[in-house]
């Protein structure tokens, strides 16, 4: 981790005073007249004339709003959020009736924002929230960063963005601005880096306006200051910023250090099994991806799948295999090869599993825990059960090719098995 000295890079003469306010050895100096005492002037001052005010959560900001939008917001852009955001709250407009709900309703309004676990952390936390706090949050860093998905900067966010309490926060965004402002090398991920951040973010934290400051240096980060093409002619901060002044803003912050091993991708065989105007699906486990979502049953290849499927309705002459579906994740690309099956009308769309118990897929887990899907919309719309998108829309392909009447004949979809 490598830091500069002076407000162009060169290093300070031996004895020279340091004016920046900073502590020796733990941030930046600045030689400049602009120290950390002036940076949230200036961000401010700013954020007045130039900063969001509208998003739907800025309005009525309770904990439970803010706590909403920060964890919807981790990994995800205001524009995406903001649609997922509105629906939930009309949802689940209070902690209580996220509490209350099942936990196949609050994956059902997140389905489409991905990495699922974060919902399954709002519903166990929202539970935790009423059962210890009689539904009020705590105030305090300790009591909310021991709510599941709650981490230091999230917790930081609620407090100063609910109750205007000073506290630092530091999210992505906050990392890119302080990264490129005081000029800090070294991926913000390792420890050393990341200490020496939360140092240079307390240092520029205000003791007013923490609310306000708090909205504002991440609305810096998101709009101005982004990734790609900074628009740094209109930064209140670019007098002073290493990264502005040096022409380094593609260079920092500092890239995560590049992985040698090629990139994995898996491929499975899902088990679509149609009957009449519904699917067969079944509950993942909790843990991995998808965690807790309804999905098509899989298997190692289509041998195990006609081997193993488990429906003794089932019509394997009709059977086809439909176009590979790829979904990409963080680490690895997913190629899902649908085997489409037709079987035998069940009694009802709630029928219980008809499917052997011993013919369980190897990839799902034991007992199968499964139900049959409606797939028309107007009647999947009350079925709340949280869908990958890829499976949703492959749902999609099926209901159009079953009101088409292809799996009421031998008519060829897909490469016959």
């Amino acid at each position: 981790m490598k830091r500069r000295s002076s407000l162009h890079g060169d290093a300070l003469p031996q004895g020279a005073a340091d004016t920046s306010g900073y502590t020796p050895g733990h941030t930046p100096g600045h030689t400049s007249a602009y120290a950390p005492t002036t940076f949230a002037p200036r961000l401010l001052a700013w954020w007045d004339v130039h900063g969001r005010k509208t998003l739907p959560w800025q309005q009525q900001r309770t904990p439970y709003r803010v706590w909403l939008s920060e964890v919807m917001l981790q990994q995800t852009q205001v524009s995406t959020a903001t649609p997922y955001f509105l629906r939930f709250t009309a949802q689940f407009p209070e902690v209580q009736t996220l509490a209350a709900a099942p936990l196949d309703a609050v994956l059902h309004g997140w389905a489409g924002l991905g990495y699922y676990a974060r919902a399954r952390n709002l519903h166990a936390a929202a539970q935790a929230v009423v059962r210890e706090g009689a539904g009020v949050f705590p105030e305090t860093l300790d009591g909310l960063q021991a709510l599941p998905g709650i981490g230091r900067s999230t917790a930081a966010a609620i407090l100063s963005l609910a109750h205007d309490a000073r506290h630092t926060i530091l999210d992505g965004n906050v990392k890119r601005v302080l990264t490129r402002w005081a000029g800090l090398e070294g991926f913000p991920g390792l420890p050393a880096v990341e200490r020496e951040l939360w140092r240079l973010a307390e240092a520029c934290t205000p003791q007013g306006r923490n609310a306000d400051y708090t909205q504002a240096i991440m609305d810096l980060g998101a709009t101005l200051c982004t990734r790609a093409r900074p628009a740094c002619a209109l930064c209140p901060l670019q007098a002073d910023c290493v990264a502005y002044l040096s022409q380094r803003q593609a260079e920092l912050p500092t890239r995560r250090p590049a992985a040698k091993r090629a990139r994995r991708v898996r491929r499975v065989v899902v088990l679509v099994a149609v009957s009449q105007d519904a699917v067969w699906l079944e509950a993942r486990p909790a843990k991995g991806i998808w965690g807790g979502l309804w999905s098509f049953p899989e298997f190692a290849d289509l041998t195990a799948a006609a081997e193993l499927h488990g429906f003794a309705s089932a019509q394997p002459a009709l059977a086809r295999v439909w176009p590979t579906v790829l979904h990409s994740f963080t680490h690895y690309d997913l190629e899902l090869v649908p085997w489409v099956l037709p079987v035998s009308a069940p009694a009802s769309a709630s029928a219980s599993a008809p499917r052997q118990a011993a013919s369980v897929p190897p990839l799902t887990g034991a007992e199968p825990n499964g139900r049959w899907y409606p797939m028309r919309r107007t009647t999947a719309a009350k079925t709340r059960v949280g869908l990958p998108a890829p499976i949703e829309r492959l749902i999609e392909a099926v209901a159009d090719a079953t009101a088409a009447g292809i799996f009421s004949s031998d008519e060829a979809l897909g490469e016959r098995t």
